[in-house]
């Protein structure tokens, strides 16, 4: 399983990741390996601190780890290129590194979206299952190879609950002629109802509402919302999280930095992402209820008329089927994502995160 080559390159007993920390460094890195020094880039703005801080909480874990000799300095979206060219910089080796959200990208190929989020997939928990405990990160790297790209789970935001518009909607009819800031291939399901994606980064999403370029957005998490001050900008909440159960964020690495580096750095960037990802959950689990409850004290959430919702599932049903004939990676990858979400969701819906989906409208 692909656990248990994860967590054969990438030390879990706390003792063995713990002294690598005290001590500073691995002995075979500090005999061996020459100093290396690469930038990260990612495509979210210094002000969603909750899942950026997750890259300079991975920097930090990779210097401490390799005693200074592997040093990664952290840009936010814009800082050194655009926050979408992320993807074709790390590609292009032009950066060693990027943190991104795959589904944003899945207007470049589909298969980005199974390593993020798709509207009515799996939760984050059962996303994390599997990519760590399934086939998911095996074949998502298979994938990303061909693009000259080695994925490292970075984390996830959990649940996008929240729809930011400015106009009331009472019918699926409403939505059209909407621009609509969402992750590509929601665009794709919501197309058939009339809405109108732009693609915008989230550092961009407030002035792209304030120039009308933009009537609604999404972006992943109430204490995000609450970061960029959407609620200042749109006047209507929408609680409908089918859209993304639970919104991956990645770390990508050039290949062919990945192949410069030795085994010991190897396994100290897979366990420093690891880290910095169970820290990033542990952020937004500990964040959202209170940005929640300060998002409730100026706008009103209401629920997504239910005929969007079905227009919106019976759409992703044809969609998905359609990829499965026409996209031999989409077929092949969906697949198993569609087994393993089948073979958890009972139990997950049951017990975790997706019975407290259902009662966001409670929440809010």
């Amino acid at each position: 399983m692909q656990r248990r080559h994860f967590l054969a390159i990438a030390p879990a007993a706390p003792v063995g990741l713990a002294g690598i920390l005290t001590a500073g460094v691995a002995p075979a890195v500090r005999a061996q390996a020459a100093a290396v020094r690469w930038r990260l880039a990612s495509s979210l703005p210094a002000t969603m601190d909750t899942a950026f801080a997750a890259a300079r909480q991975f920097a930090h874990a990779v210097r401490a780890m390799s005693a200074g000799r592997f040093e990664i300095t952290v840009h936010a979206g814009g800082e050194l290129m655009p926050a979408f060219g992320v993807l074709d910089g790390v590609q292009s080796g032009a950066i060693e590194m990027a943190q991104l959200l795959p589904a944003e990208h899945a207007d470049v190929d589909p298969v980005f979206a199974l390593g993020g989020a798709i509207p009515f997939g799996m939760s984050s928990r059962a996303v994390t299952a599997w990519l760590l405990d399934g086939n998911g990160l095996k074949l998502m790297r298979a994938f990303y190879a061909g693009r000259g790209i080695v994925n490292l789970p970075g984390g996830n935001t959990g649940v996008a609950p929240l729809l930011w518009l400015r106009k009331r909607v009472s019918s699926a009819a409403a939505l059209r002629g909407v621009k609509l800031r969402i992750s590509p291939l929601a665009g794709r399901v919501l197309a058939p109802l009339g809405v109108i994606t732009r693609k915008v980064a989230a550092g961009d999403i407030r002035t792209a509402f304030e120039q009308g370029r933009i009537l609604g957005a999404e972006v992943s998490a109430p204490v995000d919302d609450l970061a960029l001050s959407l609620e200042r900008t749109a006047q209507h909440a929408y609680v409908s999280p089918w859209w993304a159960g639970g919104m991956q964020i990645e770390f990508f690495v050039n290949a062919k930095a990945w192949q410069a580096l030795s085994t010991d750095q190897q396994a100290i960037v897979e366990a420093a992402a690891a880290r910095a990802g169970q820290s990033m959950r542990a952020a937004y689990d500990a964040r959202n209820p209170p940005a929640a409850a300060q998002l409730r004290q100026k706008v009103l959430p209401r629920r997504l008329p239910g005929s969007i919702h079905a227009a919106a599932k019976s759409s992703a049903r044809q969609l998905y089927a359609q990829l499965g004939r026409t996209h031999p990676d989409w077929k092949r990858i969906y697949a198993d994502y569609a087994r393993f979400h089948a073979a958890t969701s009972a139990w997950l819906n049951q017990t975790t995160e997706m019975a407290r989906n259902n009662q966001l409208g409670r929440m809010f």
